[in-house]
């Protein structure tokens, strides 16, 4: 079976992401495997106790449990708090969010399948409902917008004298001084933003749809006064074309907010 970036093997109790195989002791690949045949609906603790620990087993099933469910979202680089494949129902039990990929089981040419049977069966996004697409094109397209923005706040600074000037050619000497000043500071916030980002997507860290939701604000203010940067361009490609990429580049923040939510489902972003 398959969910996002892992491959679950049953028959030979391996659990692998990205095709590494991940260290995984038998009680924990058991939860695991229990969670997987029902995934979207809820195991009970009691369900995991019979099946896990016979009635003749003596053991603080309790405390078993919760190091075994534990063990298994560290292996899963998941979180309790924030969880994007094992949900804790309060006195009830858990439950698997992520959508699972199962294994053809009719064999050989019975099993032809259509274009359209292959596009049936694939996994969808749980929140967006779409396809999920691979996340290194996602996580690509998402690290190819931080770099943009990273040679927009340089190549700002490098042109400091030339943004003053034109701004102080249609703007009084306050309102250029301000332009001025929130070049500055925006760009001063954006190069520490965006290189990390970049690190943080390169490195494939797993908190990044949490974090992002965090800092989405700060980044949609940015955004959004950088998407009018075209116009200080005006005198060199006319005001329609600065009118068009500035319209774009409003919508490039909740563009980014999508490509973290498909790259990483379930973590709130």
């Amino acid at each position: 079976m398959r969910f996002g970036v892992f491959a679950v093997d049953l028959a030979a109790g391996e659990l692998r992401k990205n095709g590494a195989r991940i260290r995984l002791q038998e009680q924990p690949f058991q939860i695991l495997a229990i969670l997987l045949e029902r995934p979207g609906d809820a195991v009970t603790r009691e369900e995991l106790r019979q099946r896990l620990w016979p009635a003749d087993t003596f053991v603080d099933f309790d405390h078993s449990l919760n190091t075994a469910v534990n063990k298994l979202r560290e292996a899963l680089g998941d979180s309790a708090s924030n969880p994007r494949y094992v949900e804790t129902l309060a006195r009830r039990g858990y439950r698997f969010l992520a959508a699972v990929e199962r294994p053809e089981t009719t064999p050989g040419p019975a099993k032809a399948d259509t274009v359209d049977d292959k596009r049936a069966a694939k996994a969808f996004h749980r929140d967006l409902e779409v396809p999920v697409p691979q996340r290194s094109l996602t996580r690509g397209l998402f690290a190819l917008i931080q770099v943009m923005y990273l040679i927009f706040y340089v190549a700002a600074l490098f042109r400091l004298p030339e943004i003053q000037r034109i701004t102080s050619t249609f703007l009084p000497g306050w309102g250029a001084l301000v332009i001025f000043a929130a070049v500055l500071v925006t760009a001063g916030v954006g190069i520490p933003l965006r290189c990390y980002l970049i690190s943080a997507v390169a490195f494939d860290h797993q908190r990044l749809g949490e974090k992002f939701q965090r800092m989405f604000l700060i980044v949609l203010v940015l955004d959004q006064l950088w998407a009018i940067a075209p116009f200080l361009m005006t005198h060199n490609i006319g005001f329609g074309a600065a009118f068009a990429a500035t319209a774009g580049l409003l919508y490039v923040p909740f563009s980014e907010r999508t490509l973290v939510r498909l790259a990483y489902p379930g973590t709130g972003a």
